[in-house]
């Protein structure tokens, strides 16, 4: 080894690192493609004799090259030079000494050729259905949501949950508000009165106006103007000073002629439905023969499980139709069903092995009296008799049954406050049902906003203690991609009649127009349940749990609404039927459309 490579070896600060190599490599390249450029404009000058003024030029470009070399950006990092490299094998880089320094600099600039892309179609920013939502005439939904569209129906469906706002949207003006005095005397009359001023010859007026009045009135009870009693859990309610005993038992006693009342009317066929609307659940009554059903039915939602146990004790059946069940449920059911056992009660056959009641709130607790099975199942004393000849401890089995109850409690108590938990009682257990509300302490909350105040009752048509009540109706125009049009909003209780009343009356005048409705979260079950018994029937084909159309209507004849309501609200098909929030109606098209 000689003192050369000795040196280097002892000395780290003259290593060298493979970029610096690198660097070195390309530099010596350049230079000496450099040089050969020079030194072959200087031959081809001598042998010319004709020295130019490119010579000179290019003697102060070479110059400028060496004298003032590219300084290093001390802000720069160390880069992967593998791109560097491929530039440098680039065939172009590689002939550099036989084109001249001119060649680069008189060649004309090239625009790179940039590829035609094709932007992707993107969805628009705003659904087109939120745009009919607001502006539906003149207007057509897009290709792909038109083969997905309802066909048209030439009824309107009957939505059994319970709307708070209604918006109308048409290009003329609707008769709503600003009415005459004989128009709002008539409107009353016939709604009053029960009269079809469209069927019958009276001496009434018979205008839009008139008739548009009649659809925005109902009954309720009882009525305080300064408490909101529906939705019972309106904010407005937080000021008011509590009832005196006084007051309450006033009320109660006047609630209950009403509530006994009004149900004599809808199993006599002389009512429709009603709702009994409480702090804690809503309950619909409805006449035989609405709904394709053939008796008196009530819904009630929600529910909880000390409740269900509550109606189990005064022995009130009722089935769960919404209710989901479990996988191993359902291949218990499909055994019976294959074994030849009924399985009708199916959906109570959770409830039925309740042993002690789970802790409610203060409404339900008065539902509770502590039932008591006497009688056990016998799977679980085969099981406790197989744990104890297998030696198992008593101390261990009691574990092991806690443990199981608290299990089947927490899978009973699931579906408490929510739409599956609601009930479907039909038939003579309806009066059953009836005697429970009017005895039950729950039904007229003890404590609360509301303390003391019967539950809210509503009704299409008159009854002992009712007050007469109307929507509020609200007109304005609005302004639509140039387009003028007319928008009346309906607020208040809008019930199950009023939507085909009103549809009926914009149909003879109106060529397009669109609704907008809002529904009471708290009555949307209702709606979902009559959907529910609806396609559980087409699928049974039972012929005894539906009634005809021509039947029911023929029977609710003095109900007090127009036949064509009562023949819409006694369908049992597909689209009879829906929990509408938008509805669009187009004479072209042949109908209405929903969603």
């Amino acid at each position: 080894m000689n003192s050369n490579t000795e040196g280097i070896l002892s000395n780290p600060s003259q290593w060298k690192r493979p970029e610096d190599i690198l660097k070195m490599q390309r530099l010596k390249r350049k230079q000496r493609a450099l040089q050969d450029r020079i030194n072959n404009h200087s031959k081809s000058a001598t042998t010319n004799h004709h020295p130019t003024q490119a010579s000179s030029e290019a003697d102060s470009i070479v110059n400028r090259f060496e004298s003032n070399p590219k300084r290093k950006n001390p802000f720069s990092r160390n880069v992967d030079p593998a791109p560097k490299r491929q530039k440098e094998a680039h065939p172009k880089e590689s002939e550099g000494g036989e084109r001249t320094i001119f060649d680069l600099l008189n060649k004309p600039t090239t625009t790179p050729l940039v590829p035609n892309l094709e932007v992707p179609s993107a969805k628009p920013a705003i659904d087109q259905r939120f745009l009919q939502l607001h502006c539906p005439v003149e207007q057509s939904l897009p290709e792909e949501l038109e083969e997905e569209a309802i066909q048209a129906s030439k009824l309107a469906p009957i939505h059994w949950s319970i709307k708070s706002k209604m918006r109308i949207i048409c290009l003329t003006p609707i008769p709503g508000t600003n009415l005459k005095t004989n128009q709002e005397a008539s409107g009353l009359t016939s709604f009053v009165r029960c009269i079809d001023t469209k069927e019958s010859s009276t001496g009434l007026d018979i205008s839009p106006g008139a008739r548009f009045y009649q659809a925005t009135l109902y009954w309720q009870h009882p009525y305080l103007p300064w408490y909101t009693l529906f939705p019972r859990n309106s904010r407005n309610n937080h000021s008011q000073t509590p009832l005196d005993e006084s007051v309450r038992g006033v009320l109660a006693k006047e609630w209950t002629i009403s509530f006994r009342n009004l149900f004599q009317l809808v199993r006599a066929r002389q009512c429709p439905y009603f709702y009994l609307c409480a702090n804690s659940f809503t309950v619909l009554f409805r006449a035989a023969g609405i709904g394709g059903r053939v008796e008196t039915h009530a819904l009630l939602t929600p529910t909880t499980r000390g409740m269900r146990a509550a109606l189990k004790q005064e022995e009130i059946e009722f089935t769960m139709p919404l209710k989901k069940t479990s996988q191993s449920a359902q291949e218990n059911m499909n055994r019976s069903s294959e074994s030849g056992i009924g399985n009708s009660s199916f959906s109570n056959s959770s409830e039925e092995q309740l042993q002690t009641p789970c802790n409610e709130d203060t409404a339900d607790r008065s539902l509770e009296a502590d039932p008591v099975n006497s009688d056990e199942d016998d799977d679980d004393m085969d099981s406790e008799q197989w744990l104890k000849s297998l030696g198992v401890d008593a101390a261990e089995i009691r574990k092991i049954a806690d443990n199981h109850s608290k299990k089947q409690q927490q899978r009973e108590c699931g579906t408490d406050y929510s739409d599956q938990s609601l009930v479907l009682i039909e038939g003579p257990e309806c009066q059953a049902f009836f005697n429970f509300l009017l005895n039950a302490k729950s039904t007229i909350a003890k404590v609360g906003r509301l303390a003391g105040i019967p539950p809210t009752l509503l009704a299409p048509v008159s009854f002992a203690g009712a007050t007469l009540r109307t929507l509020q109706t609200r007109s304005s125009k609005i302004q639509m991609d140039g387009q003028e049009y007319h928008s009346t909003e309906l607020q208040g209780v809008i019930l199950p009649h009023i939507l085909p009343y009103v549809t009926d009356l914009l149909c003879e005048s109106k060529d397009n127009y669109s609704l907008t409705l809002a529904t009471v979260p708290s009555t949307t079950a209702l709606c979902q349940a009559s959907q529910k018994l609806i396609s559980d029937s087409d699928k049974e084909n039972d012929a005894s749990a539906l009634a005809g159309p021509v039947f029911g209507q023929e029977n609710l004849s003095d109900c007090g609404l127009n036949m064509r309501i009562v023949e819409n609200m006694c369908r049992a098909t597909k689209d009879s039927v829906f929990d509408t929030e938008r509805l669009l109606y187009s004479q072209e098209a042949g109908g209405f459309t929903w969603s």
